[in-house]
């Protein structure tokens, strides 16, 4: 829908009562579908095409393969004849859950599958090891949330802003839902996800950004004495935290901002804090580590949040 971002849709639609529910390779087609409930009732089903990476080529196979459900992701990629890198983003994108498999599982499991068929020479020592499958442990909802919005760029499991809330309650920080009770020129610090940012030309200058939390949205002013201090925060940050206060007129509300700081790494830590790396053995340790910087990271590490929508 253009101007707004496909998670901002979704948190709308399920404030309103709408169902929404996941994409998966048993249920969804290209598009985002109606699924009948009860009669008059239903919910609305994610379509393939908003998995990244996905083609609607693929997406087709998979539709037209669909004559009974997909049993395991062997079934999946034989029936619809798909390559392996279209199975491993299906798995990434926790596409294949009706199938009992959870993301860590699915994506272990995906990565087993090889386009091209086994050589003779090596037939017989695969067969041995066939049947050899690892259970892993689930993967923890806040990674999952951010694999989600990885992958699809929205998550029905949970907002990111939530697992960070507590911290945050401690620190002082408000909600979005909150601005609705506060008075004109309250003093308030918030942070959240950067949906939108604008800078229309008519407004002399004065930027406009919309932040998204777990309880909502909320609308800032930036006027261009903040904008020129704090640009590279404005423009990059996928996260941030601001301090201002209120200006509301009736029922039109706005925070003002006057200090703005880039939170992005608030995020990234979500997808790393339930993978502690394990102690090297004192042979394989190096005196100068290569730094793990974001050049050379994988770009699915780098890219937490999608990006914002921007209109100058």
């Amino acid at each position: 829908m253009g101007f707004y971002a496909p998670a901002q849709i979704v948190r709308d639609a399920r404030e309103h009562a709408v169902i929404v529910r996941g994409a998966d390779v048993n249920y969804s087609d290209w598009d985002n579908t109606l699924e009948p409930l009860a009669p008059g009732v239903f919910a609305v089903r994610i379509g393939l095409r908003q998995i990244d990476g996905m083609r609607a080529e693929m997406g087709q196979r998979i539709m037209d393969a669909r004559s009974m459900p997909f049993t395991d992701l062997k079934d999946l990629k034989e029936r619809s004849k798909l390559d392996a890198g279209t199975m491993r983003r299906l798995a990434a994108a926790d596409a294949v859950r009706s199938m009992g498999l959870d993301r860590r599982q699915a994506l272990w499991d995906a990565r087993a599958l090889r386009d091209a068929p086994d050589l003779p020479l090596f037939q017989e020592t695969r067969d041995e090891g066939a049947e050899v499958r690892f259970d892993l442990p689930q993967m923890p909802v806040c990674e999952h949330v951010v694999a989600d919005y990885q992958t699809t760029r929205l998550s029905l499991k949970a907002h990111p802003m939530s697992f960070l809330r507590k911290s945050m309650t401690r620190q002082g920080y408000a909600t979005t839902r909150s601005l609705d009770e506060m008075h004109n020129g309250k003093r308030i610090k918030l942070a959240g996800i950067v949906l939108i940012r604008q800078r229309p030309g008519s407004a002399k200058g004065v930027c406009f950004i919309t932040l998204e939390d777990e309880t909502g949205v909320a609308n800032l002013v930036v006027w261009p004495k903040v904008m020129a201090a704090f640009r590279k925060v404005i423009m990059r940050a996928r996260v941030i935290d601001v301090r201002g206060y209120v200006q509301r007129d009736a029922d039109v509300i706005h925070v003002v901002a006057t200090h703005l700081e880039d939170r992005s790494d608030a995020l990234e830590r979500l997808n790393t804090d339930a993978r502690m790396d394990p102690p090297l053995a004192h042979a394989d340790e190096v005196r100068r580590p290569i730094p793990q910087d974001r050049r050379g990271r994988h770009p699915r590490d780098v890219r937490v949040i999608p990006k914002s929508r921007d209109f100058h």
